[in-house]
C-alpha cells in the first residue's frame, strides 16, 4: 500500500544527471594509474557507493603504494566535479518531474552519497539550486548508502515522516537505503541495470523520469 505522499526525495547521480560515465571515466583513469586492473564492467560493481567506499573496495583487492586511498578518492572526485561542470546534462524528464511534484504541493529534497562539492557543481550546472528545500550528503556520515541515514536525515529536515516520502533511485544500493528508511520507492534504473532482478523490491518502476506524469501519479492513489 502506498502511504499518502508529502515529499519526494531524489538521489542525484544517475537520477538528476547522467554522471555515471564521468565516475567511470575518472575511476578508470585514476585507479588504473595506481595499478588497479579495472575494466568498465568492474565499475558497475560499486555503483551507488560513496567514493571512499569505492576506493576502499579496490584498495582491498589490489593494494597500491605511494598515495593514500583518501588522496586517490579526492583525485577521482575532483575529476568528476570538473567533468560535471563542463559537460553535465539533466536526464530526460527531470525538469517536468520537479514541476509536477511542486504542483502537488509536495516538499522536495535531495539525498546523495556524493560529497557536497559535487552536489554544488551539479545543482549549479543544471540550474536546480532553488528546486530543493533540503540537500543532504552522506559525505560525513558514518555510513553511506545502502545505510538509510542520509534518507532519514532528509526526511527529518523536511519535517516529513519517512513513510510519507517517496525516494527516487537508480542504483540497487540506493534502493536498499530508501527501503530501509521505510519510504515508498521509485526505481529508475539506467539501461545497464534494467534487467537486474533485484529491482523487484522497488514499489514502483519507470524507465525514465519522462514517464513521471500526472496520469502515472494518479495510479498511486
Amino acid at each position: 500500500m502506498t502511504h499518502k505522499i508529502q515529499a519526494v526525495i531524489f538521489d542525484m547521480d544517475g537520477v538528476l544527471v547522467d554522471s555515471e560515465p564521468f565516475w567511470q571515466q575518472a575511476e578508470l583513469e585514476i585507479l588504473c594509474d595506481h595499478g588497479v586492473p579495472l575494466t568498465l564492467e568492474d565499475t558497475l560493481k560499486t555503483q551507488g557507493l560513496r567514493i571512499d567506499q569505492v576506493v576502499g573496495y579496490w584498495y582491498q583487492r589490489h593494494p597500491w603504494s605511494g598515495t593514500s586511498p583518501e588522496l586517490v578518492a579526492d583525485a577521482i572526485l575532483s575529476r568528476v566535479v570538473d567533468l560535471i561542470a563542463q559537460q553535465g546534462e539533466a536526464l530526460s524528464g527531470v525538469d517536468s518531474a520537479i514541476s509536477l511534484i511542486q504542483q502537488q504541493g509536495w516538499a522536495l529534497g535531495l539525498a546523495t552519497s556524493s560529497p557536497s562539492r559535487l552536489v554544488e557543481a551539479t545543482l549549479s550546472r543544471l540550474g536546480l539550486h532553488s528546486a530543493f528545500a533540503v540537500t543532504c550528503s552522506a559525505e560525513h556520515l558514518r555510513y553511506g548508502k545502502p545505510h538509510p541515514q542520509v534518507y532519514l536525515n532528509a526526511a527529518d529536515e523536511l519535517r516529513v515522516a519517512p513513510e510519507h516520502a517517496m525516494a527516487i533511485e537508480d542504483s540497487f544500493n540506493g534502493l536498499l537505503a530508501a527501503k530501509a528508511a521505510r519510504m515508498t520507492t521509485l526505481a529508475v534504473p539506467d539501461p545497464h541495470h534494467r534487467d537486474d532482478p533485484r529491482f523487484v523490491i522497488a514499489d514502483h518502476r519507470l524507465d525514465s523520469l519522462s514517464q513521471f506524469t500526472q496520469s502515472w501519479l494518479d495510479t498511486l492513489n
